[in-house]
């Protein structure tokens, strides 16, 4: 969305949020009275909605003013090479043997990717100012939608808009909130945040979101310097709050079989392996260093190391294996053979395995919270 720094004139106008008066012209239509986001030129039906609609607040853009990419262009690795950098967060969806890689630099221009992988239609999001790194798919009931941006937030998070319904979307849970699809909601799909140099070494015949977009854009550019100090406060945020985190404390998200658990980054960096069952379901978490974060330096290749996290079931060929840390690599205690953060065995009796992924997020926390608040956190 808007700048962090800006004019203290701007930003205290997007703060206090300008209020939009709409009153029905015709006898038996619902008059909204004052809303902090302009609902005209619209076709959303804004009589059904989940959430209070005074929550729903301008993130400075107009609609689609942060254009999604409706065709997406790909290129080879070897291309894309050219100028992306090792350390570099890119976002990785594989399905049925189609890998294709997202890159952050250009994820943070344009939030919404609309593309298809391993034959299925998926839109790939990412929320800078929740961190909030999601693909969807994006067939609903039936009905094929695209989506844009509507310029709006909610608890500091994208607003999205499908373009058949204009149903609005929350990103970051990808329920629609306001609407005639009111209460459906997007499948997730399963999507890392991950090196570049990971997809160097291990996919090598990836397809890579190419910067010819159509639009000029300084890519490789983080026009959010500084964003993620953990000092920080939330950009625009008007939600609840829960102290038992730092908000800016980025954390591994994973919701399944209605239990919601949060991974605090600060733990997994000092751990870097957690065996644990959600819903449920006996998961590993693997934690690695060597990615940069995409909101810290005006430059992304050379902003700090915050590292990358992945969620995967720990059942293999019937069996639940634990793993463990030797020295620097991820093993499983039963076979002894290394994993990667790709959870793929790369050695020893199950080498070539993999383990089936989780869908799972690397939000702030105060974003997670205030949409999760019955969420575990995990601690040693």
């Amino acid at each position: 969305m808007a700048r962090v720094k800006r004019g203290a004139s701007l930003l205290a106008a997007l703060v206090a949020g300008a209020s939009f008066v709409v009153s029905s012209p015709g006898a038996g239509k619902p008059s909204w009275g004052a809303l902090p986001f302009d609902p005209t030129g619209w076709r959303t039906d804004f009589s059904r909605h989940s959430v209070p609609l005074a929550e729903i607040v301008p993130g400075g853009p107009p609609k689609d003013g942060i254009p999604a990419l409706d065709h997406p262009t790909f290129e080879d690795v070897a291309r894309a090479s050219r100028w992306l950098r090792p350390r570099e967060p890119v976002i990785l969806v594989e399905r049925d043997g189609d890998a294709k890689v997202y890159p952050l630099q250009i994820l943070i221009w344009h939030e919404i990717v609309n593309d298809a992988v391993g034959g299925v239609p998926v839109a790939v999001t990412f929320c800078p100012l929740c961190h909030t790194a999601i693909a969807y798919e994006r067939r609903v009931g039936g009905q094929l939608l695209d989506f844009g941006t509507t310029g709006n937030l909610r608890f500091s998070d994208l607003v999205m808009y499908d373009r058949q319904t204009e149903s609005w979307w929350q990103q970051a849970t990808g329920e629609a909130i306001v609407g005639a699809l009111t209460g459906a909601r997007l499948s997730p799909v399963p999507a890392q945040i991950v090196a570049w140099s990971t997809v160097l070494d291990r996919l090598p015949r990836a397809q890579v979101l190419s910067r010819r977009t159509g639009y000029q854009r300084p890519y490789g550019h983080n026009p959010y310097v500084g964003y993620d100090d953990a000092t920080a406060s939330p950009f625009l945020y008007r939600g609840p709050r829960d102290a038992r985190l730092p908000p800016m404390e980025r954390v591994v998200a994973v919701s399944l079989g209605g239990e919601d658990v949060a991974y605090p980054f600060s733990l997994l960096e000092a751990v870097r392996v957690v065996n644990d069952a959600v819903g449920g379901t006996p998961l590993v978490v693997m934690y690695q260093k060597g990615v940069a974060s995409a909101l810290d330096r005006g430059s992304i290749a050379a902003s700090r190391d915050v590292g990358t996290a992945a969620v995967f079931a720990r059942s293999v060929r019937g069996r639940v294996l634990t793993f463990a840390l030797r020295g620097d690599q991820v093993v499983d205690t039963r076979t002894h053979s290394t994993w990667t953060i790709l959870g793929e065995a790369i050695s020893g009796p199950l080498r070539g395995a993999r383990l089936a992924p989780v869908p799972a997020g690397q939000p702030f926390w105060f974003a997670w919270a205030a949409f999760k608040p019955r969420t575990r956190i995990f601690h040693r």
